[in-house]
């Protein structure tokens, strides 16, 4: 971790790095290299910002509606850039802008009011509730626009200012969105900063900073709370997962094969509540590892812009780096790619959808998470041991259990460890409920309502009943 205090004096200002299409591993756009003093000035004007935001509720919601309907406007033009620099097909960028002006509807009008609190004793007690300041939101390369709404809209919508910095590998479509919302809103409350590390650690340390709230890796994620606590301020992580599926001995393979799949490898498998692990009962191992291979081999893949495309490139270099080692090293362990299991002979980063059978339970691809369209799948004796396997890990974002006796089902996803199971279907939210991981998937709660007392403070205000002062 860098040094947490803001170094000052002039910056290398005008620099600026390369954006990668990861569907021609060429750059093909730039963005700015902001350097630790330019951060100084955003963090300083976004505490300024907050003196007004702050202020008044009704305003808020006016803007943020506002902040809405101008960024589904600005679709056609959000959606081509993500894709551009993110790799996912055109369809699921234009899903992701929907989403972001869905959260910021959704978020508009929900800044709690007043509570009195009444407790016997002679005296009139009341809970506000008041935001914490300028939050730092920082975001990954996965779903860029989608993961910075599910931190601002909450933020925002609570009363702070926001400081937003996406990843590297996707500032474009980012800063774009920004300067859409930012006409909807008062100067300064909602700012992007752009650059490569240290910037991003800067930003999670810096004293201006209240609450941190940042999706990425473990490692990172333990820098920004090392960081954030040099102030004490508030800390939001989401740190990935290895969510497993158990099959039961009575799933229909073909009614649920294609949901499955897709479970597993939307968004290239760069997801960090796909499913990463596949249990399934012996007798039915190979049947479900066929069914699977099949939609592999029938996946469309391709530049996100071109039509009909299916699955796009692995986003960057280093995980498309990552991926290939993980399926080399669990090929080497033992393990047969049924389909797949590498890099496609073509530019950029294109790598094969992989099924993967007779995998060593202790590989990498199984203990690990792969991030990227590999998939192994297990077989198992006992439920007991499925479930024992699932939960072998350590990460606990979430998972899922598949079959046709639902009541069956919902009793072994009971038995699941982690925050969120799902029951023939996976990884599907509603912006109304919570989001949370254990173990190494996190700490704190993003979603719902929960996400949005995780922006705010509690503050009582009591004084004596009328007659008694």
């Amino acid at each position: 971790m860098p040094n947490c205090r803001p170094r000052r004096g002039p910056g290398a200002r005008g620099e600026r790095f390369a954006v990668v299409d990861p569907a021609t591993g060429e750059a093909f756009d730039d963005a700015p290299d902001q350097q630790p003093d330019e951060l100084d000035a955003v963090v300083g004007r976004a505490q300024e910002a907050w003196r007004g935001w702050r202020a008044d509720d009704g305003a808020r919601v006016t803007a943020l509606l506002a902040a809405a309907d101008a960024v589904e406007a600005a679709g056609p033009g959000l959606a081509p850039l993500l894709t551009r620099e993110q790799g996912k097909p055109l369809t699921e960028s234009y899903a992701e802008v929907a989403r972001t002006a869905a959260r910021l509807r959704h978020f508009a009008r929900s800044a709690p009011g007043p509570l009195p609190i009444t407790d016997g004793r002679p005296v009139r007690s009341e809970l506000r509730w008041r935001p914490l300041g300028p939050v730092a939101a920082i975001v990954p390369w996965n779903f860029p626009l989608q993961l910075a709404s599910a931190k601002f809209a909450p933020a925002l919508a609570a009363g702070n200012t926001v400081v937003l910095k996406p990843s590297p590998f996707t500032p474009l479509a980012t800063r774009l969105m920004v300067s859409v919302i930012s006409a909807a809103l008062p100067e300064d409350v909602l700012t992007v900063v752009t650059g490569r590390e240290p910037l991003g650690a800067r930003l999670a340390c810096h004293p201006g900073i209240r609450h941190v709230t940042f999706t990425g890796s473990v490692a990172t994620g333990r820098a920004v709370a090392e960081g954030a606590a040099a102030s004490l301020a508030r800390v939001t992580l989401e740190l990935g997962g290895n969510d497993a599926a158990i099959l039961l001995d009575d799933v229909d393979v073909d009614r649920i094969a294609e949901r499955l799949f897709w479970a597993a490898f939307r968004n290239c498998g760069q997801v960090c509540m796909a499913v990463k692990r596949v249990y399934v009962p012996a007798r039915l191992h190979s049947g479900v590892v066929e069914a699977l291979a099949h939609y592999a081999q029938s996946a469309v893949v391709g530049a996100g812009l071109d039509r009909g495309t299916q699955l796009g490139p692995v986003n960057n270099a280093p995980q498309l780096a990552r991926v290939e080692d993980r399926t080399a090293q669990t090929l080497s362990d033992g393990a047969r790619a049924v389909t797949g299991g590498h890099r496609l002979d073509r530019p950029g980063y294109f790598f094969a959808p992989t099924i993967l059978a007779d995998v060593p339970p202790d590989s990498a691809v199984v203990t690990e998470e792969q991030f990227g369209p590999v998939l192994p799948v297990l077989p198992y004796g006992s439920l007991d041991e499925a479930v024992e396997a699932a939960n072998d890990t350590r990460f606990g974002l979430g998972g899922s259990v598949w079959g046709t006796d639902l009541d069956r089902a919902e009793a072994v996803a009971g038995r699941l460890e982690c925050g969120t199971a799902w029951i023939n279907h996976h990884a599907e939210l509603s912006l109304a409920q919570p989001f949370a991981g254990i173990k190494e998937s996190g700490v704190g709660v993003a979603g719902g309502p929960w996400g949005l007392y995780g922006n705010l403070r509690p503050f009582v205000v009591h004084r004596p009943q009328e007659g008694r002062g």
